[in-house]
């Protein structure tokens, strides 16, 4: 495992609770335009991650994996959005564009699960979060920041899972 620039953040999780806590307290910090990148074998957490991000953001629907809808829109009763892509099914690139990922992020929050199979359609600045399963209670999640918006948001995110800068 190489050392982490300072634009990055591991957080090895020792249970299912404690992956679904850290995407709530990431959720808790998620605003309209943001971009956060999932990327990990399958069983590696993104979903559990992405069910603990949508509630720390404040949607009350239920997180499943969208992999056969490819997107699940979560709401708040603010009428903001967090939408949930799932690029596991999706076939070329061409696809993925067909969905038009740009107004998703203009209209609300966008997480994708295998991120890393777009990444020719990437925004230039977003939170890329690489997960690893270990054994059958540990994942290590990787977050890196590209951007000032994006480092800005993981060095709150490293005080609320650490309490430390």
């Amino acid at each position: 495992m190489p050392i982490l620039d300072p634009h990055s953040l591991e957080f090895i999780s020792h249970s299912v609770e404690q992956t679904r806590r850290v995407g709530m307290r990431l959720g808790a910090l998620v605003q309209t335009g943001d971009f956060i990148g999932l990327a990990g074998d399958l069983g590696s957490g993104k979903t559990t991650f992405v069910q603990g991000l949508a509630a720390g953001w404040g949607s009350a629907d239920r997180v499943s994996s969208p992999s056969f809808v490819i997107v699940n829109l979560y709401r708040r009763s603010d009428k903001r959005r967090l939408y949930h892509l799932d690029a596991y099914r999706l076939n070329s690139v061409i696809e993925a564009d067909d969905i038009d990922l740009d107004t998703l992020q203009e209209q609300g929050a966008l997480v994708i699960e295998w991120a890393d199979r777009l990444k020719s359609l990437l925004p230039v600045e977003y939170l890329w979060v690489t997960m690893r399963y270990v054994d059958i209670e540990q994942r290590d999640l990787i977050f890196s920041a590209r951007g000032a918006r994006y480092q800005a948001l993981l060095a709150v995110l490293r005080r609320r899972v650490y309490g430390v800068i």
